[in-house]
């Protein structure tokens, strides 16, 4: 009987997303299709093939090498001033620090989903309007949203860690603070530590499409190496993206083991 209970709801479930797949299916609109053309796409893949090498450095600052370190710098930036003001963000936010008061708690984790309700690219449009396209438009991006982020996990870990821990601290006489210090702070810190790094991948890649909009960062002559179909300049550019990708993920992945 169990077994076939759960067929059901799997043939149930299989068929819910099949009609899910063709009401999407149909609600496309596919007349672009009809500019497509194997020709054109046989040009893409001929230029994506055909790097050119010669924007990797040419001493200008406007090559690939400088944005590409100038795109790792806003997201390093920006990860740092989140993973900061995290801190209080998280302080107001675990319920557990307020069983007293726990409406104080609800109004920090509205904060945190407030914060991260809004993409890095919305916060980016808004920042260019306010202090001026450039770098510093990123980094306020990705901080503003990766506060709320980074508050929401650490919120999760400090909810979560035994509170054993400090009740033995309190039963020896120790106060909120030094609880918090001789017991929260080294239980969490490599935990903290881990999402930080994890979330400054995810600012690279996040910094890498800003500069689409004027803040900074590689995004910029990507898009316009599109527009203008340069190929050979937008292979150039993923090429690039993706070794500076793979080559932090290996890094911040190797930091992340010595942590654990």
């Amino acid at each position: 009987m169990m077994i076939r209970e759960v067929s059901k709801k799997t043939w149930l479930l299989w068929g819910l997303f099949v009609v899910l797949f063709l009401l999407s299916a149909m609600d496309l609109d596919y007349s672009g299709l009809s500019t497509f053309s194997l020709a054109m796409g046989r040009d893409v893949l001929k230029g994506l093939s055909q790097p050119d090498w010669s924007f990797f450095y040419d001493g200008s600052g406007e090559d690939l090498f400088s944005l590409l370190l100038l795109t790792i710098g806003i997201a390093c930036l920006g990860t740092m001033i989140a993973t900061v003001l995290a801190i209080p963000i998280t302080l107001l936010s675990a319920a557990n620090l307020w069983s007293a008061t726990p409406w104080v708690a609800k109004i920090g984790k509205f904060i945190c989903n407030v914060l991260r309700a809004f993409p890095e690219l919305v916060y980016a449009i808004i920042f260019v309007k306010v202090v001026g396209p450039g770098p510093f438009a990123g980094v306020m991006a990705i901080g503003v949203h990766q506060i709320g982020m980074l508050g929401k996990l650490f919120t999760e870990e400090m909810e979560a860690m035994d509170e054993r821990l400090t009740e033995e601290m309190q039963a020896v006489g120790a106060n909120f603070w030094q609880t918090m210090f001789f017991v929260r702070v080294p239980y969490l810190m490599p935990i903290y530590s881990s999402f930080a790094l994890n979330h400054f991948e995810i600012a690279v890649r996040s910094a890498a499409t800003l500069g689409l909009v004027g803040a900074g960062g590689i995004g910029a002559p990507l898009i316009f190496a599109i527009q203008t179909r340069t190929w050979s300049k937008v292979s150039i550019i993923l090429i690039g993206v993706v070794i500076t990708v793979f080559a932090l993920d290996q890094i911040t992945g190797i930091i992340r083991k010595k942590l654990r």
